[in-house]
């Protein structure tokens, strides 16, 4: 399903961010751009609004993970009123942060992976957001000898790998990766 008027929500995106950079005092310029062509290595991301920013204050939202660029973007599902099966319909990015975090969730699934064929264990990510733990999930659908399933209550949902024929007996020792 797609934003029904793309253009509108853009606009909408606009003014609130207009008023947050400007009430917010931030030396950030940001560009919003509808219907946005992606690198071939995005294939898990097809977003239907881009807003990049830039300028002086970006590592003020890069800072703890990205937590104020991810609020942002929050704030802005919110006011358009998205359902969560369609929050990769909107993306916010600075400084490329997203493609860097693409490629090391990336190679994080690749190290668990390595860690569950060794050890014969299954293998538990750190709790991580939605889109994040698709990344993981595709960045392993193409290794037959592992699954991979989405565990716990929403705020602490979290990826588990397994051998394919691992029998889970309850809940898997909590080992983290970041």
């Amino acid at each position: 399903m797609s934003i029904p008027d793309k253009v509108s929500a853009a606009n909408r995106i606009n003014e609130f961010l207009r008023a947050v950079v400007g009430q917010g005092g931030l030396r950030l310029k940001y560009r919003i751009t509808v219907d946005p062509p992606l690198p071939e290595e995005r294939d898990w991301e097809h977003p239907q609004i881009l807003v990049e920013f830039a300028g002086p204050d970006s590592s003020l939202l890069l800072e703890r993970g990205a937590e104020l660029l991810r609020s942002l973007e929050l704030l802005a599902f919110e006011m358009l009123r998205l359902p969560a099966n369609e929050h990769e319909k909107i993306c916010f990015d600075c400084m490329n942060h997203r493609a860097l975090r693409l490629e090391e969730l990336r190679m994080s699934a690749n190290v668990a992976a390595e860690k569950v064929r060794k050890s014969g264990t299954p293998y538990q990510f750190a709790p991580m957001s939605s889109r994040e733990r698709r990344i993981v999930h595709l960045a392993l659908r193409d290794h037959p000898d592992l699954r991979t399933e989405s565990q716990d209550e929403a705020g602490r949902r979290c990826v588990v790998v397994y051998p394919k024929d691992y029998k889970s007996a309850g809940k898997v020792a909590s080992r983290t990766m970041r």
